[in-house]
């Protein structure tokens, strides 16, 4: 797998390398991470090829923008991707709780995914990017992971009368090159593609080694529509990336039981194969057709070089065969270039 190789993001001219950079860890996610740390992060993703980079408002609460923005205003605009959410607004509040974020900016998010809020928030995180332009804006967070089943319904609607046609509004004229959706539930998206004239969809943690649900409806539906798909998330928040060990977190939560056993009967089989389980995470997703890119969320430059080695990482098909045999992969997945 080369890193580098580009495709477009469905019938879009937005063109994203392979492997993406993440920005949520350096918005602090869970941790601080130092601004020495934020910049080498970034550095080493471009010395090693990767010219796709995402983030969101939610990030550190503007922190994860203005760390990117500041990693990437200096070097040639045209070279790179970026992409940003709306549908939060950061309001000042010194006394903010940061949820998952540590050591923030004294800004409480806000959903608002009107038509208003909506431009206010591209036009807040061109701030704090210090870019001229993003290239990729994604409604942010619109289903029932985020909201819960009773509220999701409403900000569903808030969203498709308000936040999509302002971002169809900014594509038509020119100032955004595609639009989407970034959420965790690949349903929402299958919904908008019936909804909206989306480019493409960031869905975390829904097509990994352990979840392969969205190739029976969702993937196929990408292919006949010409919708690109990003995935993130493909080590389930840990589990495949670390291996079933106590403790091991699987959807931002330690892993049940059940889980960490499928994960350690995948393992076993790449193990037989010489294959370490993060590469397979990581290399499974990247042969869907509707794939466009793997965002990879890293906080420091040796993190970046590790998962570059992974996807170099040479998988024999015997790997996948044996998957399929044991019931541990979907029998249809993709497993071929």
């Amino acid at each position: 797998m080369d890193p580098s190789a580009r495709r477009n993001l469905g019938r879009s001219k937005v063109g994203l390398t392979a492997i993406g950079l993440g920005g949520a860890p350096m918005g602090n996610l869970f941790r601080p991470v130092a601004e020495g740390d934020a910049r080498a992060t970034v550095d080493a993703a471009w010395s090693g090829g990767l010219r796709y980079f995402d983030t969101a408002p939610l990030y550190g609460h503007g922190l994860g923008e203005q760390r990117m923005g500041a990693a990437l205003r200096f070097r040639p605009r045209d070279d790179f991707i970026v992409s940003t959410k709306v549908g939060r607004l950061l309001v000042p509040d010194a006394a903010a709780d940061g949820g998952a974020y540590v050591q923030v900016p004294p800004h409480r998010p806000v959903f608002d995914y009107s038509r208003d809020g909506t431009l206010r928030s591209v036009e807040a995180s061109l701030a704090r990017l210090g870019l001229d332009r993003v290239d990729l804006l994604l409604i942010h967070d619109i289903d029932a992971f985020t909201h819960g089943p009773d509220e999701q319904a409403q900000r569903y609607r808030d969203a498709m009368t308000g936040a999509y046609p302002a971002l169809d509004g900014l594509r038509r004229a020119g100032a955004v090159g595609a639009i989407g959706l970034g959420v965790n539930d690949w349903r929402v998206c299958a919904r908008a593609a019936e909804d909206g004239d989306f480019d493409g969809f960031l869905v975390a943690g829904r097509y990994t080694l352990l979840e392969q649900e969205p190739l029976d409806s969702f993937l196929p539906l990408c292919v006949r529509r010409g919708i690109g798909v990003i995935a993130a998330g493909v080590f389930n928040s840990g589990i495949l990336a670390t291996g079933p060990i106590e403790g091991a977190m699987y959807n931002y939560r330690p892993a049940p039981a059940d889980v960490r056993d499928r994960a350690s009967r995948i393992e076993r089989v790449c193990r037989s194969h010489g294959v370490t389980l993060a590469a397979a995470a990581l290399r499974l997703p990247s042969m869907h057709p509707a794939i466009a890119s793997i965002v990879l969320g890293m906080r420091d430059a040796d993190e970046v070089a590790r998962n570059l080695a992974l996807a170099r990482q040479s998988i024999p098909d015997g790997l996948w065969r044996d998957l399929k045999a044991e019931g541990l992969l979907h029998p249809t997945a993709p497993t071929g270039p």
